[in-house]
């Protein structure tokens, strides 16, 4: 059990085995009332079903409401048709959100929870590794715009994260895969100790060892909580540095139209960029970029955009990223191992000339 302090809206993260029942006490020690809606991947059903008797077995009514998996959901659409579920029921005020699944059903669920009746309670259950160590952590939730990802959004930190590594043992090895680019962030951005154990343990890691994989989430998950604690609302700028590949990935992701490549597909490429500027603006030695190279390519993922992306797209892209101010860009990058800076006015031409 970890908790993330947050003052009168902290709350806990639990990483559990194989406890699908104790979910509905987890629940109920946080939330009253009797309705709760359950938002859940329509691919999980058979999850969702354990999900909804242990909610039922303490005592709650579970309405569930599928979505399809992947980013067309993060829409005003899909949000609408949550929200008249929501009017249906009715839900009020102490009505919690119980959201199963990857990154996409996190954003889009914990987004309807942050804007009906002004916020309703959510409880994470995140099913992919991605959102295991990265996205159910931090409140950060929305959904996607035509002009870009994520512009629609809200902070909304959720009544606690229920965490259970069994779900990891069925995840689609692409997916799996995907959920390492952001696991391998976290050892450059912030612990270059947790770095050098992932390139000894890639192996076991990939072949899902469950004190491996055990490690790896509470990791993670106290990495993010020790960031979000320290600049929730991003303010400060030092939760920035869970940006990093993220300004290179979206732009990535927008140039693919949200097709071909997974979000940690996205950012693993983007990381690599982000590196080869900070070699080209003098910040680090080119060592540091090969290894992160070596550990991505391990664990199966891209280390460089594809070629048949336009330049001038990507960059329409990237001045749009939330980071960006008063249209320059700003990136996150690498000093070491272990240790990144948000970097303002990036010369446009070095950009070009990394994406060339």
């Amino acid at each position: 059990m970890l908790r993330v302090n947050l003052g009168s809206r902290s709350y806990d993260v639990a990483v559990v085995r194989g406890d699908a029942a104790g979910l509905g006490a987890f629940v109920r020690q946080r939330c009253p009332g009797e309705r709760t809606m359950i938002i859940a991947d329509e691919n999980l059903m058979s999850a969702v079903q354990g999900v909804a008797q242990s909610l039922h077995a303490v005592g709650y009514h579970p309405l569930i409401a599928t979505i399809s998996p992947g980013e067309p959901s993060k829409s005003l659409a899909v949000a609408a048709r949550l929200y008249d579920a929501l009017a249906g029921m009715p839900a009020d005020r102490a009505t919690p959100i119980v959201a199963v699944g990857g990154g996409v059903v996190g954003d889009v669920a914990g987004f309807v929870a942050a804007t009906w009746h002004r916020g309703l309670p959510i409880i994470h259950v995140p099913t992919s590794l991605l959102a295991m160590v990265d996205s159910a952590i931090g409140g950060k939730v929305g959904i996607n715009h035509a002009q870009g990802k994520n512009l629609i959004g809200a902070i909304h930190q959720p009544a606690g994260v229920w965490i259970d590594l069994a779900h990891l043992a069925t995840l689609p090895e692409r997916e799996f895969r995907s959920g390492l680019a952001e696991v391998v962030k976290h050892g450059v951005i912030l612990d270059a100790e947790f770095f050098a154990w992932l390139e000894t343990t890639a192996e076991a890691i990939l072949a899902r060892d469950s004190n491996a994989l055990e490690r790896v989430v509470s990791t993670c998950c106290a990495h993010k909580a020790g960031v979000v604690e320290q600049d929730e609302r991003e303010i400060g700028g030092g939760r920035m540095i869970l940006n990093y590949g993220h300004t290179f990935g979206h732009a990535f992701e927008a140039a693919a139209g949200y097709r071909g490549w997974t979000h940690g597909e996205a950012v693993a490429a983007g990381m690599i960029c982000a590196s080869r500027l900070a070699e080209r603006l003098g910040r680090i030695p080119p060592q540091v970029t090969t290894a992160q190279i070596s550990l991505l390519e391990r664990f199966g993922l891209p280390t460089a955009p594809d070629r048949a992306w336009p330049i001038d797209a990507i960059l329409t892209a990237m001045q749009r990223d939330k980071k960006a101010l008063h249209g320059r860009l700003r990136f996150v990058l690498p000093t070491r191992i272990g240790h990144v800076e948000l970097v303002s006015d990036v010369p446009e031409a070095a950009v070009r000339a990394v994406l060339a």
